[in-house]
């Protein structure tokens, strides 16, 4: 009988840890200069008011001082991070075009399979590349557009890019804004007309398979009047023992009446920073559902944000943080109520083991305007041992008194009771403990797709193998 694993450094953590050589790889020289922005805009073919755009958010980068207030991210130098790393494929709406390292990748990921079961449509991006796109015939049908930013940049909705690119998040917002403003490649471009609802989620899954790079990827949503959306995200990388750059952004402009589901699992490697930015712009009666699953990653600072433009608009925001040895975990949402009778939900759980620390912020405003507007955060927070640590965080800011405001935060420790209940009942104690956990973070794992509440509780069972023994 084999013996059962129970340490972290002893499990096989393949399916995301595996890599492949970026020897056919092309790739920009390390750091930040005006002559690497102007490469890559010039690799990217943009229209001229990008690459002048990328050049004036370099200079805001350089005026703009470095964070000082979350986890410490000295072990990041941009001095040593590589901006843009070119596979060496095109994008193809073809599976079988894609390079066999790249596609097995992906492969083992379950991307295709993903894809030909339950989604409507799926974009794959490598390095700095999106490698793969393409959506069903049906969903285009419905006039969905579903494609790459920089190619939709040069058709029939570049103007409505020109128009709402980083318009939610300004490259002025923080210096890691006006880092992806300049030096930004692949993410994705999504429309959805007044009235359609696609009915099967799109997906995009972000990997980042090269060393001391960094992955600045552009997501774009625009959901229209009265129309329905459900967008699901994926990322992880390989570990190296070098550090890894994360700073996407992701912006949402969710329409009248319209309602937009946002779904992330993020399982980046333990040298990765993961900075990234993601806002939402809800207007009159529109709906924007934040679901949230954050695993990987040395250091994070990731604060979904919504705006409630509209009267009647509302959010919600559902997420859970799992923060093991050598991770900090800086995690939350923001909500700004601008209009009467808006609405937002806070519920999150946050779990820390093995020294692990996780913190949650939150910051709700309700502005002077924002009457007869409601309110609610919970916040829960488990720590599996006595090296951990686990710290909440609020803010809020009423500038009126016709609201209805509640907070509630809990930090606890798992119940020796419960466990010793458990293996009464036949299971390990490691068994028992993962059981437990998975319960604490079923909130989120319902809320999730299928496969990916898989993955989610998957995650929390190789975690739990170096709890114990």
């Amino acid at each position: 009988m084999t013996e059962e694993k129970t340490y972290v450094e002893d499990i096989d953590r393949s399916l995301y840890d595996f890599r492949y050589e970026d020897k056919d790889a092309w790739k920009v020289d390390e750091g930040l200069s005006a002559d690497i922005i102007k490469t890559i805009s010039r690799e990217k073919n943009d229209p001229e008011w990008m690459r002048e755009f990328r050049l004036r958010s370099l200079e805001i980068y350089n005026r703009t001082p470095m964070v000082d207030w979350g986890p410490d991210i000295e072990g990041l130098d941009m001095k040593n991070i590589v901006t843009y790393v070119r596979p060496n494929t095109k994008m193809t709406a073809d599976w079988e075009d894609v390079p066999e390292t790249i596609r097995d990748t992906f492969e083992k990921l379950g991307i295709p399979q993903a894809e030909r079961e339950s989604l409507a449509g799926v974009g794959a991006q490598y390095d700095s590349e999106l490698v793969y796109h393409n959506v069903k015939k049906e969903v285009a049908e419905q006039g969905v557009v579903y494609t790459d930013l920089e190619s939709a940049m040069h058709g029939p909705y570049a103007e409505m890019i020109r128009s709402h690119f980083m318009k939610l998040v300004p490259p002025t917002d923080h210096k890691f804004a006006a880092l992806h403003g300049a030096v930004w490649s692949g993410g994705s471009f999504v429309y959805v007309p007044p009235g359609v609802s696609v009915e099967i989620p799109l997906q995009s899954y972000f990997r980042l398979n090269a060393p001391g790079a960094g992955q600045f990827e552009h997501t774009l949503i625009i959901v229209d009047k009265g129309a329905y959306l459900h967008f699901i995200e994926g990322c992880s990388a390989p570990k190296y023992n070098i550090a890894n750059l994360h700073a996407g952004c992701v912006e949402l402009y969710v329409g009248e009446d319209a309602v937009l589901r946002y779904s992330t699992i993020e399982n980046w490697s333990k040298n990765m920073y993961n900075l990234n930015t993601k806002r939402a712009k809800v207007e009159k009666g529109g709906k924007v559902e934040w679901i949230s699953g954050s695993f990987g990653s040395h250091v994070s600072y990731l604060y979904p944000m919504s705006v409630l433009d509209g009267e009647g608009s509302r959010s919600e925001f559902t997420s859970v943080t799992f923060a093991g040895k050598g991770q900090n975990l800086d995690t939350g949402c923001k909500v700004v109520h601008n209009a009467p009778g808006t609405t937002s939900y806070v519920n999150t759980r946050s779990i820390s083991k093995s020294g692990g620390i996780s913190t949650f912020r939150s910051s709700v405003v309700i502005g002077n305007k924002a009457k007869n507007s409601k309110s609610a955060v919970s916040c829960q927070s488990l720590m599996l041992d006595d090296i951990s640590r686990s710290d909440t965080i609020p803010a809020m800011d009423v500038r009126t008194d016709q609201a209805d405001v509640g907070h509630e935060a809990r930090i606890g420790r798992i119940s020796d009771d419960a466990v010793f209940y458990l293996m009464s009942r036949g299971l390990s104690e490691e068994d028992a403990r993962a059981l437990i956990v998975s319960g604490f973070a079923d909130n989120v794992g319902k809320e999730l797709p299928l496969e990916y509440a898989v993955e989610m509780n998957n995650l929390i069972r190789l975690e739990m193998k170096g709890s114990i023994g």
